[in-house]
């Protein structure tokens, strides 16, 4: 690489409004190399032994200084905000099962109505948001969501009865829905394929670190219990906003925005912004992924019920545990999750050489013999206990399936923001109604109906992926068809 001027790397900053510029630097076509605005860029990534391990490795000096700065910024935002996105959802699990269901005396279906609420009003706000975003800077739309959903959250601990939580919930789900399509979207904007399935994982495994964390804060502040007249479960909420607050109001000053991504993204074949048009919509709705893509998110994110579902709390309050233990034992669970989605990434773009499907069958594979388990229920005490803990294997495929999309999307850039959008409504839409027949909080912990129906769609599940990877080889021998015959 000798003999090239190295400038400084690009300015990821919002205030960095330039457009990048590339130069071919070499016309081996096995070793191509572009320099974009002073960074020499491989076209082809290089894989070694190094790679297996961070993909960084690999790339010139100044392209890890780079990802090194874009990781530092976009990635902890966007973990940091996904945490306290999932911390303000999973909190009134938490807080219902450490008092709050006595204090305001939910003994129906309470807790049902209240994810449901959340829910909806998360659908609503879902595509609209991520076809906004390919029109408004995410440096200031997503961090003025975070602020609205983190001042909601604190309210809630004025409640005094349900319906004043129903209400709260609903905007709260409307507020939160701007943040992971949005997120997942803008991540595809700017990683390459080597790097996207480690990056997308990451930022979904705060989810699970969010559980966590919502488990131990739980099981400390319900010590407050009294302080300053507050219950425990109301110093949850009142610490879950001190904690949000300065990481959404610190996203208007250090997220990126998307057009600065746009060479890197040339490299990959993925499109530019164009207009929306009807032509485009009706390319869009006439494809295969638009439909697909979406059922697959679907069974995803509806297959891992013991995970979005007090399940594993409500049985060890069946069992008559404290709430201290209630709260602590399920974050084994987030534990499993937390190492099955960095597993399930690593080996995504390593092993399997970006393959998505193979960790994905796994985990289907992982909630049938889950969920068979608990449909029986008459099973031995320690096999019952691990199946809760083996639930977490279902929960980190998201990254995966967004990666998927993003690749399979990659020539049109408004279709990859409204598939991606998409993928997240349509399978909320199913989680608004779903639990109200299967998860009735009546039915805990045995959930007769519940636990089967997880098996049904961990059949779904395997049977899409097999669809998808079908349809994009498919997809893949037409485009190579298109570029040999022009």
């Amino acid at each position: 690489m000798a003999g090239v001027e190295k400038s400084a790397a690009i300015d990821v900053s919002p205030d960095n409004k330039s457009s990048p510029m590339v130069t071919p630097k070499s016309s081996s076509q096995d070793d191509r190399v572009v320099v974009v605005d002073g960074i020499e860029v491989q076209v082809q990534p290089k894989r070694s032994w190094k790679s297996y391990v961070w993909d960084t490795f690999d790339k010139s000096p100044e392209e890890r200084k780079f990802l090194f700065k874009l990781d530092g910024i976009l990635l902890t935002f966007a973990s940091l905000g996904y945490f306290i996105k999932y911390l303000d959802q999973i909190n009134i699990n938490n807080a219902f099962v450490s008092g709050m269901k006595e204090d305001l005396n939910l003994y129906g279906n309470q807790l049902n109505y209240m994810q449901t609420l959340w829910t909806v009003g998360y659908v609503l706000g879902e595509v609209p948001s991520n076809m906004l975003l390919t029109r408004v800077r995410p440096s200031i739309w997503i961090p003025a969501c975070e602020v609205t959903w983190a001042t909601l959250t604190i309210l809630l601990a004025l409640c005094k009865n349900a319906q004043q939580v129903y209400v709260l919930r609903f905007f709260i789900g409307l507020a939160e829905s701007t943040f992971y399509p949005g997120m997942q979207y803008i991540i595809g904007s700017w990683y390459r394929r080597d790097e996207l399935a480690k990056r997308s994982c990451i930022f979904h495994v705060s989810s699970a670190i969010g559980t966590m964390f919502s488990g131990y804060l739980m099981a400390a502040v319900y010590h407050l219990d009294g302080v300053g007249g507050w219950h425990g479960w109301q110093w949850l909420f009142i610490v879950n906003t001190i904690i949000s607050l300065p990481i959404a109001i610190a996203g208007f000053f250090f997220l990126p925005d998307i057009a600065l991504a746009q060479k890197r993204m040339d490299l990959e074949g993925r499109a530019k912004r164009a207009p929306y048009t009807r032509a485009k919509f009706e390319k869009i709705f006439s494809s295969w992924h638009i439909y697909m893509l979406p059922l697959l998110y679907i069974f995803f994110n509806n297959g891992g019920g013991a995970l979005s579902q007090p399940a594993f709390q409500l049985w060890l309050k069946h069992r008559g545990f404290s709430v201290e233990k209630v709260n602590l034992y399920p974050t084994l669970t987030s534990v499993v999750q937390v190492l099955s989605t960095l597993a399930y990434a690593w080996s995504s773009d390593t092993i399997f050489n970006g393959e998505r499907w193979p960790p994905i069958v796994f985990s289907a594979f992982m909630n049938l013999i889950v969920y068979i388990s608990l449909t029986v229920w008459n099973i031995p005490l320690g096999w019952h206990w691990a199946c809760y803990f083996l639930a977490g294997f279902s929960g980190g495929i998201s990254g995966l399936t967004f990666a998927w999309a993003h690749e399979i999307c990659s020539d049109d850039n408004e279709e990859r923001a409204l598939v991606t959008g998409t993928m997240n409504e349509a399978a909320y839409i199913i989680q608004a109604w779903l639990p109200l027949l299967v998860w009735q909080q009546v039915e805990a912990p045995r959930y007769p109906k519940g636990f089967p129906t997880m098996i049904g769609v961990a059949i779904g599940l395997l049977t899409t992926t097999a669809a998808i990877k079908w349809l994009h080889e498919r997809q893949k021998a037409q485009r190579k068809e298109v570029v040999h015959e022009t």
